[in-house]
């Protein structure tokens, strides 16, 4: 079987769901992905597509910014979060290779 969260990196949705998800106007997403905030996948034809993942970061990413975050901040938390979530996995992989599977 999958990954249970697959659905939730599954990238789907058109800007239109995503604006009614979110209450975000297609023109505010649209330039949280010019500020390289949110990585929506592009079709053939270019029409964006995001996940469940992306419509919370949104969320998220819209409420720094209304509180007075920079954009700059904003991306500079994404990518420290982005780097710790590769770091973890790394050394749980490390350990799987070091540590009887009995101790994790």
């Amino acid at each position: 079987m999958e990954n249970k969260s697959f659905y939730r990196t599954k990238k789907v949705m058109k800007i239109g769901i995503v604006t009614e998800l979110t209450g975000l106007s297609e023109r505010q997403v649209r330039y949280y992905e010019e500020k390289e905030l949110i990585f929506p996948e592009r079709t053939s034809s270019g029409i964006r597509k995001y996940s469940f993942s992306d419509i919370e970061l949104l969320i998220e990413i819209s409420k720094k910014i209304k509180s007075g975050f920079p954009v700059t901040a904003v991306r500079m938390e994404l990518l420290k979060r982005k780097i710790q979530i590769k770091t973890n996995a790394m050394r749980k992989s490390h350990l799987k290779a070091y540590v009887p599977h009995t101790c994790l």
